[in-house]
């Protein structure tokens, strides 16, 4: 990839002059889409990003969240980023240095990372190569995550053939810091020094930016190997406890973690904020490789390394405390009220505004076709057994404790609410308060309806929160697409930003940061509009209702239109379509999803309450399917034959859905009445075995049976 003639052309007229190769390559990365955000930007102003609890919004490393509480002074960060294309080309480091990335973007505000999220798509599973995919990257975010005691808490993965030939890693970090602890990545003042602390810098990841802003050929996985970074999270560990002190001792004045662009990036984009320069000397970093040059100095990726402004009284203690935890520390230059410069052996490589630099790249004007959404043709001839055996031993349906078991979530001793329940609880006892964490999108929703299934994305995210008894309180988005160029996938992805937009604006949930990945296009084709979302919400203390049965409530289903009559029964976007094809429109959301979302949450709270789970994929037959154990069980009778087929009723995917075991089904109704239907199921048991009629055709499987169903990850995989 290079400077198009366009860019080159405003480059040359900004400087007045032909740019050096150094500035060429800068500019080339730093006007890349992945840094630029060129297509995108223009389409993200439909977010609200404002809200009484937000502290920083969107723009720095990661934005950062109030936590409700008396004395309003525990913050959290929030931060999400892709590794897509790395992780397609080697998906161990691909992945790996996606965590380390996403950890160093907390840090760079002052907090310590708590607890990681990652959102996985990867083509069919029956293929090997997907299989190959999943394998690396979950080994990758597994070793990464572990070793540098950060434990990975909640996520998704999802299975889609349109991710073949580009696989979607995209990982979210929460770290914890006061008030007093927060810095930003805006440089302060001018003659400030700029501080390199961390690994040595060699010339992996080179031109990552731009690697990241273009299609994936036929031989990425070998001609883009120079592309990808790799970590080393022993290095990184150092980083997090050498940060802690440097932070704890007040020798930050601005920080930013070096990811795409490497020091060109993060150096620059540190001083453009402030409307300030720099002057920096390229053979003041500390290095690893001989004989390196200017622009390789600039735009190298290695891994573990962070960029301080510190003030010149404090520079050698930084130096102390960084030789203190093993890590190499350069003086490379200081911040100035001119120009952005750097030099190389006496000559000058870089000088232009750094305004110019980092935000002067021209947003692309690309037209956009409106989707449309599927006609109805619906698969005959499928047996309700069949049906529901292939829909709850999909892989997308599946129990993904293969995944998650390989994770330590346990570390730091937070985890209230373990992986494999509709989203995390942690324990964040500075604040006394119950903090949620829930990720993920499903593609097919979105390549059904874009708009609408990014709206749904959105309600299965607050509901996962609420259905834990949390109010949400933030989110952040990575909004993953194909060639924008195309107008039928710019036209898709401008569905998920406005669908995602609207609903969140409904649930009253900023958007405070995120992160857009375009280009995700190869041979195979381009992706799903992918709008992962990660959500946060909070509760006072840190018990919440479980999914599993507890064999002593009545069921009752919350939310589902169809069976009240109220809407038409779909299918669309549905893993039994996908099971058996056919099509349909997506099913219609709830009217009031904002008082859905608080009361669930109001409700999951009571006594009476004894589990919870959220509906979305693979519809009602699966959620029951997830909530029988050994011990506890239940018999639902659904009897509606005027309100849609028994596969309409038990695999539609209308999210906005809740089942909830109660004592008190009264109250329950009445708390939900006027905001969203609830029906009678039936009882939960001891019977260990879930017993299903719907419109007098009737199954049975015990726990056992379930279990066998749900575990065709772990068994190919084994």
């Amino acid at each position: 990839m290079s400077l198009s003639d366009a860019d080159h052309e405003l480059v040359v007229e900004e400087l007045g002059r032909e740019p050096t190769a150094a500035e060429a390559a800068l500019f080339e990365n730093l006007w890349s889409e992945h840094c630029a955000y060129r297509s995108s930007r223009p389409l993200l102003g439909a977010f609200d990003s404002e809200g009484e609890n937000v502290v920083v919004g969107p723009g720095d490393d990661a934005a950062v969240v109030a936590l409700p509480s008396e004395d309003g002074e525990t913050y959290i960060t929030m931060g999400i980023e892709s590794h897509n294309h790395p992780s397609y080309v080697d998906p161990f480091d691909g992945a790996a240095t996606g965590v380390g990335g996403i950890v160093r973007d907390t840090l760079s505000m002052g907090a310590y990372p708590i607890a990681i999220a990652d959102s996985l798509y990867f083509g069919d599973f029956d293929r090997e190569h997907s299989r190959y995919l999943l394998e690396g990257v979950v080994e990758g975010i597994s070793h990464y995550g572990n070793c540098i005691g950060v434990p990975t808490v909640t996520g998704s993965v999802a299975f889609h053939e349109d991710y073949e030939g580009n696989p979607l890693v995209n990982v979210a970090c929460i770290g914890l810091v006061d008030e007093d602890r927060l810095v930003t990545a805006e440089a302060q003042e001018p003659g400030n020094k700029l501080v390199l602390v961390g690994n040595t810098t060699g010339r992996d990841g080179l031109g990552g930016a731009s690697f990241a802003s273009e299609d994936l050929d036929e031989d990425a996985e070998t001609e883009d190997r120079p592309a990808v970074q790799v970590g080393d999270p022993y290095t990184e560990k150092l980083l997090i406890e050498a940060n802690e002190q440097l932070i704890d001792e007040e020798l930050i004045e601005s920080a930013r973690d070096l990811g795409a662009a490497g020091l060109g990036g993060a150096s620059s984009e540190m001083v453009a904020k402030a409307g300030l320069g720099a002057e920096i000397e390229l053979t003041k970093v500390h290095e690893r490789e001989p004989n390196m040059n200017a622009m390789e100095y600039l735009l190298a990726e290695s891994q573990e390394r962070m960029c301080y402004e510190v003030a010149p009284e404090n520079v050698e203690r930084v130096k102390a405390i960084a030789e203190r935890f093993d890590l190499g520390a350069s003086v490379i230059g200081e911040v100035t009220e001119g120009n952005y410069v750097c030099t190389f052996e006496g000559e000058t490589v870089v000088d232009c505004d750094g305004e110019f630099l980092g935000e002067g790249a021209p947003f692309n004007d690309l037209p956009a076709e409106e989707p449309t959404q599927p006609e109805r043709a619906l698969p005959e001839g499928v047996a309700l057994d069949e049906a529901f055996e292939a829909v709850v031993g999909s892989p997308n349906t599946a129990s993904k404790r293969w995944v998650y078991r390989q994770y330590d979530h346990e570390v730091q001793v937070r985890t209230a609410m373990r992986p494999g329940d509709d989203s995390a609880l942690l324990a964040v006892r500075d604040a006394e308060t119950g903090l949620a964490f829930s990720s993920g999108a499903d593609p097919n929703w979105t390549e059904t309806a874009p708009y609408e299934g990014a709206r749904a994305v959105a309600l299965e995210n607050a509901t996962n929160l609420a259905a834990k008894g949390t109010t949400p309180l933030a989110a952040v988005n990575c909004l993953n697409g194909g060639n924008p160029e195309k107008s039928d996938v710019y036209g898709g992805f401008k569905g998920i930003v406005d669908g995602l937009a609207d609903m969140c604006k409904t649930l009253d949930i900023p958007i405070v940061g995120g992160n857009v990945s375009l280009y995700n296009d190869s041979v195979s084709g381009p992706i799903p509009p992918t709008p992962t979302l990660a959500a946060v919400g909070t509760k006072d203390g840190y018990d919440a209702p479980p999914m599993s049965l507890s064999g002593d409530g009545d069921l009752l289903l919350v939310g589902a239109r169809a069976l009240e009559g109220d809407a038409e029964p779909r299918l669309g976007g549905s893993e039994y379509l996908a099971q058996f094809g056919g099509t349909d429109r997506f099913p219609t959301l709830l009217d009031y999803p904002d008082a859905f979302v608080d009361t669930l949450a109001d409700v999951a709270n009571e006594d009476a309450t004894l589990a919870t789970h959220d509906l979305s994929h693979g519809g009602l037959a699966v959620g029951l399917a997830e909530m029988v154990t050994e011990n506890s069980g239940a018999t639902v009778d659904i009897d509606a034959p005027n309100k849609g087929s028994a596969a309409e009723l038990l695999f539609g995917e209308q999210p906005g859905r809740v089942v909830i075991e109660t004592t008190d089904a009264r109250a329950v109704a009445e708390a939900f009445d006027g905001v969203a239907p609830v029906y009678d199921l039936g009882a939960a048991d001891d019977s260990g075995a879930l017993d299903l009629s719907v419109n007098g055709e009737s199954l049975t499987y015990d726990a056992e049976d379930v279990a066998d169903l749900r575990s065709v990850i772990a068994d190919e995989l084994a």
